[in-house]
């Protein structure tokens, strides 16, 4: 498939997509859902400044420079990855996320440390893989195999829960299908069967644009998460309401928004992403760095991840 103006849109409206949803969501995290009539709309201050993006997208990037660095995924690699971002700081991390690199920072082989802290908490199935999958989607484009093997393999590392790793699965078979013009709801179907998920998991996702608004937790159960994204997609009609309406259902937001984001990204692309959002956009990476990203940086990123594996002509210049 060459690549033509719209399939680079899509592909770059994944990456600044994915942090678009997690700033949006940064100030509404933890909170109670907007009421329907007032949804927040604007990029808010939080816990963070206005615009900023969360360690949603932080992880992201770190797997970002993985990928760049090994191509297959190399998980001890990644590992060292996160573990440098852990290190740094970071002004949020999920719990399961935190006991993981904990260990591997003392020493322990990312394989054994991830095991022990699922034996511990063996129910545990957060939401903290799905977040951070969106560039092996873009990595491996055009490699739908290496896409679903590296997806599983990113989470494995920090989340080895079936359905964390089957929920990364889903995700990048997503984005997948809906870069190349297929249509959402067929998107989301084909990406069930893609991902091997299990029978409650694919209800769940198959029955959530039939829910109302208050039927949403949106908690930081990957069920919940995913359950959540792909209601936004399929109930919507454009990127801004997709976002808008998942991030306003409150508790974990930001990472609904990074999760519906990367999925709206990939649906309408980047030129469908609102100027003034895209404006807004702001973090640091690497951490400590002093080096500021904005949405100029994550589509060059997008752009030197889809050469990774990339036949065909290079990205015309657009303006993010």
């Amino acid at each position: 498939m060459s690549l033509d103006e719209a399939l680079w849109n899509r592909l770059r409206g994944v990456a600044v997509g994915a942090a678009i949803g997690d700033a949006l969501g940064m100030p509404l995290e933890f909170g109670p859902a907007s009421p329907a009539a007032r949804p927040v709309r604007t990029m808010q201050p939080g816990r963070l400044p206005a615009g900023a993006f969360t360690d949603d997208t932080e992880m992201a990037l770190a797997l970002a420079d993985s990928l760049l660095a090994h191509t297959p995924l190399d998980p001890t690699d990644l590992a060292q990855c996160f573990v440098a971002w852990y290190h740094a700081g970071p002004a949020d991390i999920g719990r399961q996320t935190r006991l993981v690199l904990k260990r591997i920072s003392r020493g322990e082989p990312w394989e054994a440390a991830v095991a022990a802290v699922q034996t511990e908490t063996p129910w545990s199935a957060g939401n903290g893989s799905v977040m951070r999958c969106w560039p092996v989607a873009l990595a491996h484009w055009q490699d739908f195999d290496r896409l679903l093997a590296d997806s599983r393999l990113q989470s494995q590392v920090t989340h080895p829960h079936p359905e964390c790793v089957a929920g990364s699965a889903f995700v990048n078979a997503a984005i997948h299908h809906l870069i190349r013009g297929t249509a959402r709801r067929e998107a989301i179907a084909q990406a069930c069967d893609d991902a091997d998920l299990s029978a409650a998991l694919r209800q769940v996702i198959m029955a959530a644009p039939a829910n109302g608004r208050g039927d949403l937790p949106n908690t930081g159960w990957v069920r919940h998460t995913l359950e959540s994204a792909v209601w936004g997609l399929l109930t919507t009609d454009s990127f801004e309401e997709a976002v808008v309406q998942v991030v306003n259902l409150g508790d974990d937001a930001d990472t609904a928004g990074a999760v519906v984001g990367a999925l709206a990204g990939a649906a309408y692309g980047l030129h469908a992403v609102p100027a003034a959002w895209r404006a807004a956009l702001h973090g640091e990476w690497p951490l400590q760095s002093g080096e500021r990203w904005e949405a100029a940086k994550l589509v060059a990123l997008a752009d030197r991840l889809t050469r990774i594996g990339r036949r065909g002509s290079a990205p015309s210049e657009m303006t993010p």
